[in-house]
């Protein structure tokens, strides 16, 4: 039997978890510029995720680091709404319920945290996750909130805590 966890993230993940956020663009074909493949935060994901109102989990299968996703106030709404961002999955872990598992989790993160309302940005041609994303009550806007710099994303929803 395999052993896998989610935990939040460690420094020696960080060239882990880059590479597994680098690579779903290449799959999916996202562009690389105005996304999360361009933010200075991808190479020291640990650092990036320090603050008191903030947390990113790992996907760990006996020491590998295979996905994550984490919780950070959106920029120009920090008091209020925090957002679900840099969820990515190796396809060595795709389809067997660990992404709604890590999604859960950020969604209890964000309640524990205060937050209000959970805001997430993604690509369209990450279908399944925009899927899931539907399945727990997110709804589509029309336009992106707050300031995250991801000009290349084309899908933007929020949520009510």
């Amino acid at each position: 039997m395999e052993y896998i966890v989610i935990r939040e993230i460690q420094p020696n993940d960080n060239k882990y978890i880059e590479q597994v956020i680098r690579s779903c663009f290449h799959e999916f074909k996202i562009p690389l510029e105005g996304t999360a493949y361009s933010d200075i935060e991808t190479t020291r994901m640990f650092e990036s995720y320090q603050n008191p109102n903030d947390v990113y989990f790992v996907v760990d299968k006996q020491g590998k680091v295979l996905g994550g996703g984490g919780v950070k106030p959106l920029r120009g709404y920090e008091s209020e709404i925090c957002e679900i961002q840099k969820m990515y999955f190796s396809p060595e872990i795709r389809g067997n319920g660990l992404g709604k598992q890590l999604f859960e989790r950020c969604l209890r993160a964000a309640k524990d945290l205060g937050y209000k309302k959970c805001y997430i940005e993604s690509a369209p041609q990450l279908k399944a996750a925009v899927h899931l994303y539907g399945k727990y009550g997110f709804e589509h806007l029309k336009g992106a909130l707050g300031n995250t710099g991801h000009y290349s994303c084309g899908v933007w929803m929020i949520k009510d805590l």
